[in-house]
């Protein structure tokens, strides 16, 4: 019998360098793919959504959704192919995002949804123009501390030149924190503005008269024509107090005579602070298309011709390295890889001869190249996923090979030849093995009709399935008959004595004696092995019906990364915050003393103003003095014997919460999806009547065992004073566009001009001193300008009473909503989602 040649199965097993071409071009072709291909830690997803910003300082949020949001809304509700049209208004943003459906063309919805924002006219006088853009997605690589130094102006030209450098070398994007945005303060008292007769808009219209620069034209177009310009715009604080305010005669009055001028940084700024002393932290991101690893590699070179050179004083604290999680789950491949190859090869040539048994194994690193070229030619990425996906893979490597090898080497030990032998094993094991691949891929493909964000990063796991069942059929029926042949041709009869011919007897007698008479006894009580089988299986069902096996939708490894997050009531002074997260780090320090577990706590930076975020990567959002958080860094969990758990156990037992309070959580860094475990959310259409569902709501799952961090997403804001005109005042000609105008100047500021400074924009504002803005009693020292030219105190022409405002109000699909936990409220709908 002499084997078929006018096939492909047949051509590479009759073929002498067919199988060993086929090979090195599987691995040549990998090596390529593992050169180009990108490591990240998510796969790439498109995110098929649009942000609209836009900024109206001073304003409250309900300010802002009346003025701002609602009627945006109601135009962007009408955009092609629109899944989803979510809004947060808060204190001076109103911010929108519109989710559209999967397949949409995001430059076509980028632009439709920037024509419906220019044809809104009607936004307040004071805001902003709006921001629209495509929301693009980074990834975070490590995050770099600067301390030592104490000069917040040295500080800020240190940490851009550092900004500079990095993206000069390579690094996609560097987000810097702890640099609060600065503005030139033009401040004038009461007292003085009466002395002259003049008003705070009529200082800020004389000084943006007088800081500018203006082109006029050219002029001599005969004689060599010359360009007419003026470079009058004023860009410190020196410039500004010299501008004229005033000029009679010889008399002439500069802002610097009656002003105070300063370059300062805006209300509300992020702060960061280690062990008391400022920090600036620089966040270094890579892009969809950037390599974690190449900026790791990048940042360490940095680090390394940067430290010799920097200040006295100053140091660079690496913390945050995410891409050292990648790296790690590489090295648990490879580590697997290496093992699962020591241990086929040693089962193998129990049961096999070595020669079959290192040609099956070699199959393992082959295979595993060749996958990686098809997952380059898909567009897929090195990351956690696919990296969990090739190390599940291991097992469908090797059966195909083994199934393979083994029936070939049966039929070579029962007299056929060696090409016959080797070709004859991969024909017959052709169709089943093609079936169990089928039946394999079938089961992985559900998984990539899974829609949403969610599905995007879940594609990759049947990508990587698919792509290693295919490089191991290649591997096993084109290049494996080839080798086998060889190995037969090689093969030496064996010595009744040797070890190979008492491992044969050896797995002889276990097959004839122990295992065929089993095999025989369930064959015939058939019955009773199906009833066997289905016990187990009712077993492992009661297991996950009981509560006894526990589900977890995202599995991740203990983080590293925890994040304490206080906020007090809205209006709280800044140094009592502060006070508060001196005492969280103070605790901290105290309970890994107290534990006695060694170092467990790397580095803890305080953020002032802001909150930190809990997932991967991310960037709170929410700013105000009334929040503050600690940002800890545990020791690697391998490094020590304390669980996260435990840790924030006992750390909370030591802390005091201080009165004012309105929420403090302590959460691990999760991966995944975001969200909490459960998340309800009220939707109605009062403000009032949300918030007290959502208090009610989170009182009486509080009361729950098991329960913790409950908090909602609406929180109460400062009081506001709601001014009107007095009939007096209407009487007087006043309006109250007129009154709103000089109370916002007076208290927000009124913006003369922009100026860039470097990577930095400098605003330029007038207003009333910080230590009168401070204190309500001004409110009744306040005069006010009459159309007349005249002033009169303010409270001769308005009236004010009191009532307390939100921080937030959160909009999902055009309807009011909160965030929180269920409760039965009349008129209210509750919507449950889990991740």
């Amino acid at each position: 019998m002499k084997g078929h040649k006018d096939d492909l199965l047949g051509l590479f097993a009759h073929h002498k360098v067919a199988a060993n071409l086929m090979m090195a071009m599987m691995i040549l072709s990998g090596l390529l793919a593992l050169d180009r291909l990108n490591v990240q830690f998510f796969p790439n997803f498109n995110l098929d959504i649009v942000t609209v910003r836009v900024l109206w300082t001073g304003a409250s949020a309900e300010d802002v959704e009346d003025g701002i949001t609602n009627p945006l809304e109601q135009r962007l509700r009408t955009a092609d192919n629109l899944h989803k049209l979510t809004s947060t208004s808060s204190q001076g943003i109103s911010s929108i995002t519109l989710e559209f459906k999967e397949g949409t063309d995001p430059l076509l919805a980028l632009d439709q949804v920037r024509r419906f924002v220019d044809e809104f006219r009607n936004l307040p006088q004071d805001a902003e123009k709006p921001e629209v853009a495509l929301l693009s997605r980074y990834e975070n690589v490590a995050r770099v501390l600067i301390k030592g130094l104490t000069d917040p102006a040295e500080m800020r030209r240190l940490a851009r030149r550092f900004e500079n450098e990095l993206l000069d070398l390579g690094i996609d994007k560097v987000d810097i924190s702890g640099l609060p945005e600065e503005e030139i303060s033009i401040q004038v008292d009461n007292a003085r503005l009466e002395e002259l007769e003049i008003g705070l808009e009529g200082i800020g219209q004389r000084v943006g008269a007088f800081s500018r620069d203006l082109p006029a034209g050219a002029v001599g177009r005969g004689e060599g024509a010359r360009e007419l310009r003026s470079l009058d715009k004023r860009r410190d604080a020196l410039e500004f107090a010299r501008v004229p305010v005033m000029t009679e005669g010889e008399v002439r009055i500069d802002l610097g005579d009656i002003a105070e001028i300063s370059r300062r940084p805006r209300d509300g700024g992020v702060l960061l602070s280690m062990s008391g002393e400022p920090v600036v932290e620089l966040s270094l991101k890579r892009a969809e298309q950037g390599n974690s690893l190449v900026a790791a590699r990048t940042l360490d070179q940095w680090l390394e011709e940067t430290r010799p050179s920097l200040p006295p004083g100053v140091e660079l604290v690496v913390y945050d390295e995410s891409w050292q999680l990648i790296k790690e789950r590489m090295m648990l491949l490879v580590k697997n890889g290496a093992g699962g190859l020591v241990l086929v090869v040693a089962i193998l040539y129990l049961f096999l001869t070595g020669r079959v048994a290192f040609w099956v194994a070699w199959g393992i690193p082959v295979s595993f190249l060749a996958t990686l070229f098809i997952l380059y030619l898909a567009g897929g990425s090195i990351n956690m996923i696919s990296l969990f996906a090739l190390i599940m893979a291991l097992g469908i490597i090797v059966d195909d090979a083994i199934v393979v090898g083994e029936d070939a080497l049966a039929h070579y030990q029962i007299g056929e030849e060696p090409l016959l032998a080797a070709e004859g094993g991969a024909r017959r094991m052709f169709a089943p093995v093609i079936a169990s691949s089928l039946s394999t891929i079938a089961a992985f493909l559900p998984l990539m009709l899974v829609g949403g964000i969610i599905g995007n990063i879940l594609f990759a796991i049947p990508l990587v399935i698919v792509s290693v069942i295919l490089a191991s059929l290649v591997e096993s029926f084109l290049v494996l008959p080839g080798h086998l042949r060889h190995s037969f041709i090689h093969a030496h009869k064996l010595h009744p004595d040797s070890l190979r011919a008492r491992l044969d007897q050896g797995f002889a007698y276990f097959r004839d004696r122990l295992f065929r008479p089993v095999a025989r006894l369930a064959i015939q009580n058939r019955f009773t092995t199906v009833s066997i089988a289905v016990a187990l299986l009712a077993i492992a069902a009661g297991l996950l019906a009981g509560g006894r096996l526990s589900f977890v939708f995202f599995p991740t490894p203990e983080a590293k990364i925890v994040s304490a997050n206080a906020t007090f009531v809205a209006g709280t002074p800044r140094v009592r915050v502060d006070a508060f997260l001196a005492h969280l780090e103070e605790t901290l320090y105290r309970t890994e003393r107290e534990l006695d577990q060694g170092r467990l706590v790397n580095l803890a930076v305080a953020r002032h103003g802001s909150k930190a975020a809990s997932g991967h990567g991310g960037g709170a959002s929410a700013r105000g003095d009334q929040l503050g958080a600690l940002q800890v860094e545990l020791v690697a969990p391998d490094e020590r014997p304390i669980r996260n758990d435990q840790f924030v156990q006992a750390w909370r037992e030591r802390i005091r919460l201080p009165a004012g309070l309105e929420g403090f959580t302590i959460v691990s860094r999760r991966a995944g999806p975001p969200g909490r475990d459960l998340t309800v959310r009220l939707s109605g259409g009062s403000a009032d009547q949300l918030k007290d569902a959502a208090l009610e709501l989170s009182e009486a799952i509080s009361g729950i065992a098991g329960v913790s961090e409950v908090e909602d997403d609406m929180a109460y804001g400062r009081e506001q004073l709601i001014y009107s005109l007095t009939p007096a005042g209407e009487a007087l000609g006043l309006t109250v566009a007129d009154l709103g105008s000089q109370l916002r100047t007076a208290f927000d500021g009124q913006l003369i001009q922009i100026f860039q400074d470097g990577a930095d924009e400098v605003e330029v504002r007038v207003k009333l001193p910080e230590s009168e803005r401070a204190r309500l009693s001004s409110l009744h020292r306040l005069n006010i300008r009459l159309p007349s030219g005249e002033s009169v105190p303010l409270t001769a022409v308005a009236e004010w009473r009191s009532r307390r405002g939100f921080e937030v109000l959160r909009h999902a699909e055009g309807r009011l909503a909160v965030e929180g936990w269920p409760s039965r409220w009349e008129r209210v709908e509750v919507v449950l989602r889990t991740p």
